[in-house]
């Protein structure tokens, strides 16, 4: 009797673990090419800087400087494409020679399929390389469990309007 016991109990879990395993699957990969609208200046600024700010300009490269943005994401390069996004986060230059920042950015979609859902983003970012690579930590929705990369790409700057355009092309598992 009590070997019949052992046995269906050790069938039972292996069927819960084999169930487990077959409803988990494979983690989907999905690519994303994405637009940051970035206006770090005038009346209708997505970047502000929150510390050591004396003179109203931006300090992208002093040590300790800490900046809050909320950028409207856009599917394409100019700013009167479809916002599907927000990037809502916190940059803190995090090198003594101000060539790093670290980044700490939720991209909250607000539009079409992946609506509600959130990709974390966390890492140093040197910010004077033409492109910077960070980790996809996590994500909420459509992408909870998620995990992978993204590169950001300045590909349109104007310092007379204090606009910029940066590429995110997007790698995650989910």
């Amino acid at each position: 009797m009590a070997v019949n016991s052992i046995r269906l109990s050790l069938l039972m879990f292996l069927a819960m673990f084999i169930t487990s395993e077959a409803e988990l699957g494979q983690p989907k990969e999905t690519k994303l090419t994405l637009y940051f609208q970035d206006y770090s200046g005038g009346p209708n600024a997505t970047v502000v800087q929150i510390t050591g700010q004396p003179d109203g300009l931006l300090s992208f490269t002093k040590f300790g400087a800490i900046f809050c943005t909320d950028d409207p994401i856009t599917r394409g390069f100019d700013p009167s494409s479809a916002e599907i996004a927000r990037a809502q986060g916190l940059y803190v230059t995090s090198a003594l020679d101000g060539s790093n920042t670290h980044v700490l950015i939720s991209i909250v979609f607000t539009s079409e399929e992946y609506k509600g859902s959130t990709l974390e983003i966390q890492g140093s970012s040197a910010q004077f390389e033409r492109v910077r690579e960070v980790a996809i930590v996590g994500g909420t929705g459509k992408f909870r469990l998620a995990r992978g990369y993204l590169t950001f790409e300045t590909i349109h700057y104007d310092a007379t309007s204090y606009y910029a355009v940066i590429q995110c092309n997007v790698t995650v598992l989910h």
